[in-house]
């Protein structure tokens, strides 16, 4: 298999007044069990790291991942991947990442994450990531560093 991306966006989660600390949902709990059976059944994820964004409904569903995928995946907190945080950014780290990695993070950050590093422009936005979705996405060779090919998405009703 060759080395992928996976972009995820949280799970749902409860609403709270500070929205930097809310928690999964009973909803995003299971959520993020159905994805990772999924991920582990199918054999799609052999993960070395997941990165997350520092916001805990996106560490939460971090971590029930690689708890669930039982996979030794390191979880590290990582910059850019905030909501507003520019998809340069993040674009930038990856080019030197280890892959396959995981990226938990929020929209819109992540939909426009993904439209640059498929068609190399942020906006218009090619791809909807609803919460607790996952885009896999190859690294094209000989296109130049930075250059992804979608390779598959879900939805969480699809797993």
């Amino acid at each position: 298999m060759r080395p992928i991306l996976y972009l995820i966006r949280h799970a749902d989660a409860l609403d709270g007044e500070v929205d930097t600390e809310r928690p999964l949902s009973p909803k995003g709990c299971r959520q993020v069990r159905h994805l990772a059976r999924f991920l582990k059944e199918s054999k799609a994820a052999d993960l070395r790291e997941i990165w997350h964004s520092p916001l805990v409904r996106a560490r939460q569903t971090a971590a029930g991942l690689a708890d669930e995928l039982g996979a030794g995946a390191a979880l590290r907190e990582a910059r850019g991947l905030l909501s507003d945080d520019p998809p340069g950014t993040m674009a930038k780290r990856l080019r030197d990442a280890e892959l396959p990695l995981a990226l938990v993070g929020h929209n819109p950050h992540l939909e426009s994450l993904a439209t640059l590093l498929v068609t190399g422009a942020s906006q218009p936005c090619s791809f909807v990531l609803r919460k607790c979705a996952i885009l896999a996405l190859e690294p094209v060779r000989g296109q130049g560093a930075g250059q992804w090919a979608a390779a598959w998405q879900l939805s969480p009703d699809q797993f």
